[in-house]
């Protein structure tokens, strides 16, 4: 073996070693992550509270329409941002590019303040109650055991997320192909009862007279919440294979996916149930199952967990390089910001987040946070669409490789601002609490943030844990800029 052969060897084996996020999501995975985090418990729960506050079955399908609409405008806004900043983080990493650090710091506070353990909390809920309630039917199952079965689901995330990136993106793909399998098995006797005339719930399909315009927005909450998700492939920009093509590709399959497969799921359920029983059900997957698929009814709760279960572990993917990010920017304590030694996984991230869960899994009062979530979510979303248009104007010559027609991004941007501006009508005390909660984040960001405001005896103090906490995890910052 010749010198230079052993010298390419050597530097090769020395950027093996090298501590960093490596870019090993194709466009299959990023697809996966995108469907596999959309598709999670909303479209089993969320038809309920769609049907409810629009008040007739055809205006709950054009929730479900324009909901899915929106969200593809939203994805395409951020595959811009996402090919423009090369970063990580999604609305973090666009607010501090395009707004300035308040916003990004604020946007961060509330996502590991309440909107990630609340959501995460849900989801993990409803996957225990899915995997329980068959045992103990038809008699309640215990809340105890509910919880402790969740807990035990975050659990094997978590693990699965601190040991490799490439097992919890393999996870990922099989568990999406499960949940598209899911909703087929819902479609396919959805559509047959329509071939043989079962057309009766579409006949009088718009109702306006019961439709209240202060409760639309919620119908539209609802919707959107079963669409939310579009935005995780943000989250790990840096860990993209080619994102300047993968971004567009991903997004727009992805999107076009979901949303022709919660319209045609919405139309078997109301092939089979009338609306009044679709709205006295708490699991109309479940009650659709009864009713359509006698045979397998018993497999539809096992694969609505299985799909839970992908939402849980799309979202502990994506969410903790949002506080990687945040951390790397000084935003956040530093310990946030390394990376496992052997494992390349934000390690320290993913961990913030379990105790949180496992906390308010504990307690069980979630579904008001989920109300303020909601909120908080698309203001904020609508703040990063709108710095994307700021930029724009500010700096028209900067590289975009992917570019988003004009009136899809303000279209986008002012559909949220009208959506968040129309709850604070409808729902003002949800609001008005989520708007306190995020202020919170103003005196921690002047008061914590910016160290040079805190005394020196605090910043050795916060210095000292943070290389304890270092030797303990056995992490490193990055060694590569990946960005």
């Amino acid at each position: 073996m010749d010198g230079a052969q052993m010298k390419a060897e050597s530097e090769e084996k020395k950027e093996e070693d090298v501590v960093h996020l490596r870019r090993q999501i194709g466009l299959l995975p990023a697809i996966s992550i995108i469907i596999g985090t959309v598709v999670g418990s909303g479209i089993f729960i969320a038809p309920k509270g769609v049907l409810m506050n629009s008040g007739s079955v055809g205006l709950s399908l054009l929730v479900w329409l324009l909901a899915g609409l929106l969200s593809m405008f939203g994805a395409l806004c951020y595959a811009e941002l996402g090919t423009t900043f090369t970063k990580s983080g999604a609305h973090y990493t666009y607010l501090l590019e395009t707004l300035g650090p308040l916003p990004a710091f604020l946007r961060l506070w509330v996502e590991f303040l309440f909107i990630r353990p609340a959501v995460t909390s849900y989801v993990c809920l409803a996957f225990a109650r899915y995997v329980v309630e068959p045992l103990y039917a038809p008699c309640e199952a215990p809340a105890v055991l509910i919880k402790i079965v969740g807990i035990l689901a975050i659990t094997f995330v978590v693990v699965v997320n601190c040991w490799s990136v490439s097992m919890s993106s393999r996870i990922q793909v099989v568990l999406t192909f499960v949940k598209v399998f899911a909703l087929v098995l819902i479609i396919v006797p959805g559509m047959i009862a329509l071939t043989k005339g079962k057309t009766d719930n579409f006949q009088k399909g718009f109702e306006l007279e019961s439709l209240t315009l202060g409760r639309l927005p919620l119908a539209f909450y609802n919707g959107l919440y079963a669409y939310a998700g579009w935005f995780y492939l943000n989250f790990v920009t840096e860990e993209v294979i080619n994102p300047n093509r993968t971004f567009p590709l991903a997004i727009i399959f992805s999107m076009l996916i979901v949303t022709a497969l919660y319209l045609m799921v919405n139309v078997a359920y109301y092939a089979m149930m009338s609306p009044a029983e679709l709205l006295m059900s708490d699991a109309v997957a479940v009650t659709f199952a009864n009713r359509a698929l006698q045979g397998v009814a018993s497999v539809i709760p096992i694969l609505v967990a299985l799909s839970c279960l992908g939402a849980l572990n799309g979202g502990f993917f994506g969410a903790p390089r949002m506080l990687f990010v945040g951390a790397r920017e000084g935003h956040w304590p530093q310990i946030f910001s390394m990376i496992h030694i052997r494992r390349q996984t934000p390690l320290p991230a993913v961990l913030l987040l379990y105790p949180l869960v496992v906390l308010m899994i504990v307690i069980g009062e979630i579904y008001q946070l989920i109300n303020f979530a909601s909120f908080t979510r698309w203001f904020f979303i609508a703040l990063a669409t709108l710095g994307m248009l700021i930029h724009r104007y500010r700096f028209p010559l900067h590289p975009r490789p992917f570019r988003v027609p004009l009136f899809v991004a303000v279209t986008f941007t002012v559909v949220c601002f009208f959506i968040v501006g129309m709850s604070l009508y409808s729902d003002p005390w949800n609001t008005g609490g989520s708007c306190a909660l995020t202020l919170t984040g103003v005196p921690i960001y002047y008061l914590v943030v910016q160290q040079y405001r805190l005394p020196h005896r605090w910043r050795h103090a916060f210095n000292y844990c943070n290389r304890q906490l270092q030797i303990l995890l056995e992490v490193v910052q990055q060694e590569v800029k990946t960005y």
